[in-house]
């Protein structure tokens, strides 16, 4: 490769080279985009990602329970980090309302629709909305949540954001959930979401856009298992991506932390230029007649700039927090200016379609019939194994071993049955 100065410029006819884009988005001379001249600047603000002790919930009530250790973690890290930059956003954890109650006892879907979750909006979000109000801030959240305008009987693990007047500003669905989690995803109802919603990256991966803390997308745990979640709410402009709570041992294999949730995360801001706010969940009381709860993800919470750098992070998940600079304005400049490492825009987009032409999960599986309980979906999983086999994607080892299995906690199947599990919430009351 030669660095010599080149005797004759080197130029790309413009001719054609815009023609996707809309006349307000191209870049006149000196960079400044051309319908934007009276745009004002996003001023750097705090986020702050909460890690909360947590409560599962057997009803609907128990969950104040866990919105009053909320409000306390709210008030003394708003409290003691606004001293710095202002607060603009506070982001929750997953499984900060409600624990895991339906994945750990395995519980029938329809049942925890009808026993468990919330609505958006509702008490719950009118709750956190105060405190949005009342700290003029955005808060960042993740529920299971009904959609009946979707579909009766479903819950969908649900990303929301309250902006600071107290509203509903955003809304979205998790999308891959782990093999232990119950919730419906858009995918497993594609047709019914598709017919609501279309079939475009932004049916399924919204962004938020605000004159005051840039532009969110949001996606939860498994969603970030996949390099084409954050790819998809990237191009649709997201510039911050909430991706709140991952497990053991995703959390704790490598060294000092984070394990390959931390990797993950510092990959998901490096190749699509964005932050990543990445709560993670404290140590949960699977139930109030646990003695001591257990710390299923060891901390790690942590945020991350658009280069993949730690900005903030936490050991401890024991009701605390991390918390950073945003500053969209640099991250613009930085996307717009730099020919390097803004990888999207260098995107040869005609060669990897077909990769995605041969269907791997299966769509509308909970369409007509209700979603099963976990060993019935492992064999989905060892399905999609054996079409992988097929295709030559994954090759077979030379012997096979029994492989991971749902393995069931009780004893007996009376101990399975739900009135008998929630006798472990008797005489508590949240």
């Amino acid at each position: 490769m030669s660095f010599m100065r080149r005797t004759v410029p080197f130029q790309i006819p413009l001719s054609g080279l815009f023609k996707d884009c809309s006349a307000g988005e191209r870049l006149c001379q000196g960079g400044k985009p051309m319908s934007e001249k009276d745009k004002k600047p996003v001023a750097p603000y705090m986020a702050i990602g909460l890690s909360t002790v947590v409560y599962g919930i057997a009803e609907r009530k128990h969950i104040k329970r866990n919105l009053e250790t909320i409000e306390e973690n709210i008030h003394a890290a708003v409290s003691m980090v606004n001293i710095n930059i202002p607060v603009k956003a506070i982001a929750l954890a997953e499984g900060a309302l409600t624990g895991f109650t339906d994945e750990a006892f395995d519980l029938p879907h329809t049942l925890a629709v009808k026993e468990l979750f919330i609505d958006i909006p509702g008490e719950e979000t009118e709750f956190l909305g105060r405190l949005a109000k009342l700290y003029d801030t955005y808060v960042i959240a993740q529920c299971k949540a009904r959609w009946p305008e979707v579909m009766d009987n479903r819950f969908f693990n649900t990303l929301f954001i309250i902006s600071p007047t107290g509203e509903i500003v955003h809304k979205a669905a998790k999308n891959h959930i782990w093999c232990r989690e119950r919730s419906c995803t858009p995918h497993d109802i594609y047709d019914r979401w598709v017919e609501l919603f279309g079939d475009g990256i932004e049916a399924f991966y919204p962004v938020l856009k605000t004159d005051d803390i840039g532009n969110i997308g949001t996606i939860c745990c498994s969603d970030g298992e996949y390099p084409e979640a954050v790819r998809a709410l990237a191009l649709n402009g997201a510039e911050v991506v909430y991706r709140p709570s991952e497990a053991m041992p995703m959390t704790g294999n490598s060294y000092p932390g984070g394990g390959g949730w931390m990797i993950q995360n510092r990959g998901h801001a490096q190749f699509n230029s964005v932050y990543m706010i990445c709560p993670n969940v404290g140590p949960v009381f699977l139930h109030p007649k646990m003695k001591h709860p257990i710390d299923i993800a060891g901390g790690n919470s942590h945020i991350v700039d658009y280069y993949g750098n730690i900005m903030s992070y936490s050991a401890s998940g024991y009701n605390t927090m991390v918390a950073a600079i945003i500053d969209i304005e640099a991250l613009r400049q930085f996307r717009v200016m730099n020919l390097n490492s803004n990888w999207t825009k260098d995107l040869r987009t005609e060669i990897f379609r077909k990769m995605y032409e041969q269907p791997i999960y299966p769509k509308n599986l909970w369409m007509e019939e209700d979603p099963q309980p976990h060993e019935k979906v492992d064999e989905i999983y060892r399905e999609n194994i054996r079409c992988l086999i097929k295709r030559g994607s994954y090759t077979p080892p030379a012997i096979t071993f029994p492989g991971a299995k749902f393995q069931s906690g009780a004893s007996s199947p009376e101990e399975e049955k739900w009135e008998n599990i929630k006798a472990l919430w008797d005489g508590w009351g949240g």
